[in-house]
């Protein structure tokens, strides 16, 4: 792990770091007892230092980890389903259920386009830190012609109530569209951001996460990110491949 991970961390989220499982499998093993802090059997919220001895009973470390590149349509959720509704995780296993992997951020119900699964926990927090300024590319469409001044005022930051965004990259594409790519994820941003400028978003699509492209993949499908992209993906959060 690198040497900003925080301490002490729950066991569930140590066995997803060192690749053993997802969270939610890693709370399984320790209520069936079958990992050890120190010798001592962990419980559900258990918490290990950096110098703990851990052990695992009745599963091994993975060789390797799974990495997906997934095209989200409208529509679908990425945690927490209610109702009807369908997950993500509910399209990956119809298309292989022998993948047992998750979303790595998310992306609003309405919203479409790019998001990556994994069973690497290790990734998660460099991913996801708002003090990593990770490049995301967003292509929106809004209710209204775009003023002269748009591009200026987006790209200079946008005072969302309290708080001015950063600096970003923005590109008009037509009167009604534009390209942005941040590396902030505040709740809503690019929403908030509109909004704060007189416009309504209709539709925003997720096209880049870092060196990660949707390209063309299609709708709800989804493809393994591995060789040379994977490689540069894990330098640039500076995770151990070794």
């Amino acid at each position: 792990m690198s040497s900003n991970t925080m301490w002490p961390m729950r066991i569930n989220k140590y066995l997803a770091h060192k690749g053993y499982s997802t969270r939610r499998a890693a709370d399984g093993l320790v209520a069936e007892g079958k990992v050890l802090i120190n010798g001592v059997p962990a419980v559900l919220g258990s918490k290990v230092d950096e110098h703990d001895t851990v052990e695992v009973h009745g599963a091994r470390q993975k060789d390797s980890c799974v990495y997906l590149a997934y095209h989200k349509t409208k529509g679908t959720v990425t945690h927490g389903a209610q109702g009807n509704e369908r997950e993500i995780a509910d399209h990956i296993h119809k298309l292989d259920n022998s993948l047992d992997v998750f979303p790595v951020g998310r992306l609003d119900k309405n919203s479409t386009g790019l998001i990556l699964l994994t069973d690497d926990g290790r990734i998660v927090e460099p991913l996801l830190s708002p003090d990593k300024p990770h490049e995301k590319e967003y292509k929106v469409t809004v209710n209204e012609r775009l003023r002269s001044d748009f591009v200026e005022q987006m790209s200079n930051g946008v005072d969302i109530g309290g708080y001015v965004t950063k600096p970003c990259v923005v590109k008009r594409l037509d009167k009604h569209t534009f390209r942005i790519t941040l590396t902030e994820g505040k709740n809503h941003q690019i929403k908030r951001m509109t909004n704060a400028l007189g416009y309504t978003v209709n539709t925003l699509h997720r096209t880049r996460i870092m060196n990660i492209r949707l390209g063309q993949l299609r709708p709800n499908t989804f493809r393994h990110i591995k060789g040379a992209e994977l490689e540069t993906l894990l330098e640039k959060l500076c995770i151990d491949t070794q």
